[in-house]
């Protein structure tokens, strides 16, 4: 295995629906992840950056975002992410379920890893899910 035992995932998505079917996707699999959480692209952010309740939480391996978020938008948090030197290795799947095309070029543009989009089946949402951590468990990640 070319990255750590466990993958530490940071999903920042606001549907307790979505966020039930990655955690059971996430379990299913043979990839050992820590997941974290956060509902806001405000708190995506200060998880990232280490503030406020978020003081001690590790650096993720993977980040899992949502374009439709209270707050912070996914697409600033992604600009966010990017243009900071300590975050901007960190690969960012956007998983949303807009389909607007300038909504996936932004996304691309502002450097995210991949851009997909949520099957409206939760049984091929948890299948996309489980892709996804197939393919990071065996791409090569950049140290911190």
């Amino acid at each position: 295995m070319l990255n750590p035992e466990k993958m530490k995932v940071l999903v920042v998505e606001d549907n307790p629906d979505d966020v039930t079917i990655i955690k059971r996707a996430m379990r299913k699999s043979e990839v050992k992840c820590e997941l974290y959480f956060a509902r806001d692209g405000e708190e995506a952010l200060d998880f990232l950056h280490r503030e406020g309740e978020f003081e001690d939480v590790p650096r993720p391996d993977l980040i899992l975002l949502d374009l439709n978020l209270p707050k912070i938008n996914g697409l600033e948090v992604l600009a966010k992410v990017k243009e900071d030197e300590r975050l901007r290795r960190i690969p960012v799947i956007v998983l949303t379920i807009s389909e607007r095309e300038e909504d996936m070029v932004k996304a691309y543009d502002s450097g995210a890893a991949s851009y997909m989009t949520k099957p409206v089946d939760s049984k091929d949402f948890e299948r996309l899910i489980g892709t996804v951590q197939d393919y990071w468990r065996i791409a090569k990640i950049p140290p911190e």
